[in-house]
C-alpha cells in the first residue's frame, strides 16, 4: 500500500490544500495530512484547532488520515511508513524553497520521495496568510476555505455577520 504524507502548518486549511489532497488521493492508497509544529511561525490557530478543521474538511475523503507531528518531516514519514512527501507548488516563487527542502529531505532519507503537485489554477494565488488577513478585516473568505474554517475565523476575529 503506497502511503504519503502531506505536511503543512494549515493555519488555516484552504481550498487549495483540499485540492492538493484530492489530487494526491488519486495517486496513492493513503494520504496522511500532517499538521506540523513550526517553531519559526506564530500560528493563529492551535494545533488541535487545525487538526479539527482538517478532519471536518476532509471527512468525506476515504483513505485520508489527519494527524500532527513535531520534528523533521522525513522522520515522521518513516514513522508512518510513507513512501513520499506531498508538497503543493503554486507559483515559481515556491519552487526554490520546495526544491531546497526536497534535496535536503533526500539527503536525510533517500528512500522518501518528494512529490510536487500543482493545485487547480484558481488556487495558485491562495495561501493561509492571505486568508487570515482578509478575515481579520472582515472580508468574505467563504470561496477560499471550507465552511468550518469560515466559522472559526469569524470566532477568532469577532466577526458575527459574514
Amino acid at each position: 500500500m503506497a502511503k504519503v504524507i502531506y505536511p503543512g502548518t494549515f493555519d488555516p486549511v484552504t481550498n487549495g490544500h483540499i485540492d492538493i489532497v484530492s489530487r494526491a488521493i488519486e495517486l496513492f492508497d493513503e494520504v496522511i495530512v500532517t499538521v506540523a509544529r513550526n517553531p519559526g511561525k506564530t500560528s493563529l490557530f492551535t494545533i488541535e484547532e487545525r487538526v479539527e478543521m482538517l478532519k471536518e474538511s476532509l471527512k468525506d475523503y476515504e483513505r485520508v488520515v489527519v494527524d500532527s507531528f513535531d520534528g523533521l518531516v522525513v522522520n515522521h514519514a518513516k514513522q508512518v511508513g510513507a513512501v513520499g512527501i506531498i508538497r503543493g507548488l503554486r507559483a515559481i516563487s515556491d519552487f526554490e524553497y520546495e526544491f531546497q527542502m526536497a534535496l535536503m529531505n533526500r539527503k536525510l532519507a533517500g528512500e522518501i520521495t518528494t512529490i510536487l503537485l500543482m493545485p487547480h489554477a484558481r488556487y495558485t494565488y491562495l495561501n493561509s496568510t492571505i486568508v487570515r488577513n482578509l478575515a481579520q478585516f472582515q472580508g468574505d473568505v467563504s470561496e477560499f476555505v471550507p465552511p468550518i474554517v469560515v466559522e472559526k475565523l469569524k470566532l477568532k476575529f469577532g466577526n458575527k455577520e459574514g
